[in-house]
């Protein structure tokens, strides 16, 4: 009799990623979603459009817990994200 091949079962990468957060550059937005936004203004979309939108958003991002922070918060709230 053929002995049984056993697999150990590995954690698959977006588990990881997702306890620890999102990786620096990976991608926060629904690229077709943008994509549709710009379109409903009747405009083309550049293939690089999304991209610089998300290194926006990282920025947005990084201000917000930066003044979390400044004020002696742990928690990011929604007027941390101000415009300048």
């Amino acid at each position: 009799m053929a002995k049984k091949k056993t697999t150990k079962r590995k954690a698959s990468k977006s588990r990881k990623s997702s306890k620890k957060g999102p990786k620096a550059g990976e991608m926060l937005l629904v690229g077709s979603k943008v994509k549709n936004a710009i379109r409903s203004h009747k405009m083309n979309v550049g293939g690089d459009a999304a991209d610089a939108l998300n290194m926006v958003v990282y920025w947005y991002i990084e201000q917000a817990a930066t003044r979390a922070q400044a004020n002696g918060r742990k928690t990011v709230r929604g007027h941390d994200f101000i415009a300048y």
